[in-house]
């Protein structure tokens, strides 16, 4: 039993998580000229910082201004910095404990500019933080390896996929591999192309627990007569892209994942993952699900 890893040197096309491994040099614009979908497409840590520094740097203009009004706060301490930046947190979300107040039209002025301020980026932290939690996810694990064995006396790629949600269905589940090839016309030219691999079962109507993948290897196959080597040589790349809707949350989810041919090993099989116990409960073993064992 086993699991290989791709090895560091090796480039990828398209990364495990199915995005594009590109780096992009002299494109125009910034990141901050798409800002939603970049939050969208961060970790929350990112965005949770990026939410925090900009709710600093309001606080810190706003008591900048009240500092600049003169002694414009009753009950805060004239010149004072700290003063100015806590009534500065307690007018932006209209707090108010009633300990200091605005004195003067200028101060007052400022203290609406700042409430409204406050709704704006209360209703756009509110959304962005909402848009990213709701969300639709598929929680689905691909096997870290593709494998190739004989089914039926003729070659089969092989890979696994599960799903990790517990009490959970994907339905109208559909899976699809793509091989995405280096070829070079008869100018020279070379253009990658991408082939879609035919499947013994492409759509699931009710996915799971798991699902076996297969692509026979035959005369038709964009595989056929290509070894493992001429695929590492020109960077083959296959990606596996699945959709469907969750039961759950009735709502389409996809997610995609993809293989260099250092990751897929010929004759080999995958674990055993699913056991029926003697009571007939069936029984999904997860700590299996990556181990692969060499045909003799």
């Amino acid at each position: 039993m086993s699991q290989v890893q791709t090895p560091a040197s090796e480039a990828r096309v398209v990364s495990q998580k199915g995005l594009i491994s590109v780096e992009r040099v002299g494109q125009h614009g910034f990141w901050w000229q798409d800002l939603y979908h970049f939050l969208m497409v961060s970790p929350w840590a990112t965005v949770i910082a990026l939410l925090a520094l900009m709710h600093t740097l309001v606080h810190l203009v706003f008591a900048s201004g009240f500092l600049l009004c003169g002694d414009c706060i009753e009950n805060a301490r004239p010149g004072n910095f700290v003063d100015a930046y806590f009534f500065s947190v307690q007018t932006l979300y209209t707090i108010g404990y009633g300990f200091m107040h605005p004195n003067g039209l200028i101060a007052n002025g400022l203290v609406v500019i700042e409430s409204f301020t406050g709704l704006l980026l209360l209703a756009v932290m509110t959304g962005i933080c909402f848009a990213k939690f709701s969300r639709p996810t598929a929680r689905v694990l691909f096997s870290q390896n593709a494998v190739i064995h004989a089914h039926n006396g003729v070659p089969h790629l092989v890979l696994r996929i599960a799903n990790e949600r517990a009490n959970n269905m994907i339905v109208e589940a559909s899976v699809r591999v793509t091989l995405l090839k280096l070829e070079v016309d008869s100018e020279g030219r070379s253009m990658r192309r991408l082939h879609d691999l035919k499947l013994m079962r492409s759509h699931n109507p009710m996915f799971a627990l798991t699902w076996t993948v297969m692509h026979p290897i035959d005369a038709d196959s964009p595989l056929f007569n290509r070894t493992l080597d001429q695929m590492k040589k020109e960077n083959d790349n296959l990606v596996v892209t699945l959709t469907g809707m969750d039961k759950t949350l009735l709502q389409t989810v996809h997610t995609q994942h993809a293989y260099t041919p250092s990751e897929i090993i010929p004759d080999a099989d995958f674990e055993d993952v699913l056991t029926i116990s003697s009571d007939g409960t069936r029984r999904l073993d997860f700590r299996k699900f990556h181990e692969i064992k060499k045909n003799t």
